[in-house]
């Protein structure tokens, strides 16, 4: 049995991540400062003999040194979450991204230092490519960022350094670290006060509201179900052979956002209607979006078979069926 410490644990993947650790026999330490994550999120795994939720900040040094120093395995999942977050406090993005994993990393590099290497994940996204404007991205693919003038590309930015830094503690210490790029991770426990899209919608049906797209709804995403993403981020902490690299994790099967509204139409309520808006009435002037946003898995499938299990219309019916209970 090995103690896992999760940070951002009562967030919406974090939770998953925990419960899927519970499960298999590992104690679990989560630390989250419930900033966007909720306690709810773990209510169901609260009385668990082998979980312990602490309230905290890992900007805190005292409390990441006695946190990492405990752990056998670390899963940094803590940051700055959803568009809408991040367009409208710029500070808080890029501080919370970066201090705290620059904090988590030295502990583990002083472990190194100790002769004990613990395995960790960070947690990036697909915001790290910006605007490239290849079809399909892989994980060696230019990262290609707009002005420092629009203040979205601060999240991207901000996980980019994260990125750098982590694989800096792999190349001159031998921390094994791995990093996995999430791409549009959905399902139960997700809400969409952030921006996230999917939530959203559902929300809206459920509640016979129009459900609202952005812009011309022409943007192409990738939807992955949270239990397989977290499925992947177990594994590839597990196989020593990804430390040191970078992995996209999602789903590669690309739908028009104006697609996910009709089909959440059609599987939640058929009444509802759709409503489009500007970003800039959404956001701000400044606001720029990304119009196709699709991985390429070939790393993640030749490391570890990861192949994504749930369908979109799965995906969806789950996301509804939690909200409506």
């Amino acid at each position: 049995m090995s103690t896992c410490l999760v940070t951002g644990g009562a967030g919406f993947i974090g939770s998953h991540l925990t419960e899927r650790l519970l499960s298999r026999g590992d104690s679990v330490i989560v630390v989250d400062d419930l900033s966007t994550g909720q306690r709810k999120n773990l209510a169901s795994m609260q009385s668990h003999p082998n979980l312990e939720s602490i309230e905290g900040s890992v900007a805190d040094p005292g409390l990441v040194a006695e946190l990492v120093d405990r752990a056998d395995v670390v899963y940094h999942l803590a940051a700055a979450v959803g568009v809408a977050l991040i367009a409208k406090q710029p500070i808080q993005t890029i501080e919370r991204n970066i201090f705290p994993t620059k904090l988590i990393l030295e502990r583990l590099g002083h472990r190194v230092s100790q002769g004990k290497k613990v395995p960790c994940f960070i947690a990036s996204t697909s915001e790290v490519y910006g605007k490239n404007p290849k079809e399909v991205w892989c994980e060696e693919d230019d990262l290609v960022f707009g002005s420092t003038t629009k203040p979205r590309w601060s999240y991207g930015v901000s996980k980019a350094i994260d990125e750098f830094l982590a694989l800096a503690f792999y190349n001159e210490i031998g921390l094994p670290v791995v990093i996995g790029r999430f791409f549009n991770v959905v399902g139960p426990r997700q809400t969409g006060a952030y921006g996230m899209v999917l939530p959203r919608f559902v929300q809206a049906a459920l509640e016979g509201r129009p459900l609202v797209v952005h812009d011309d709804g022409r943007q192409l995403r990738c939807f992955a179900h949270v239990s397989d993403v977290v499925g992947a981020v177990i594994d590839l902490v597990d196989t020593a052979q990804t430390a040191g690299r970078v992995y996209n994790i999602g789903s590669d099967q690309p739908v028009s956002i104006l697609e996910l509204a009709q089909r959440v139409i059609e599987r939640v309520n058929p009444a509802a209607t759709i409503e489009f808006q500007s970003y800039s009435a959404a956001y701000d002037e400044t606001f720029e979006d990304i119009r196709r946003r699709v991985p390429d898995l070939t790393r993640i499938s030749q490391a570890i078979g990861f192949r994504p299990t749930y369908t979109l219309d799965q995906i969806i019916d789950s996301v509804a069926e939690s909200m409506r209970s």
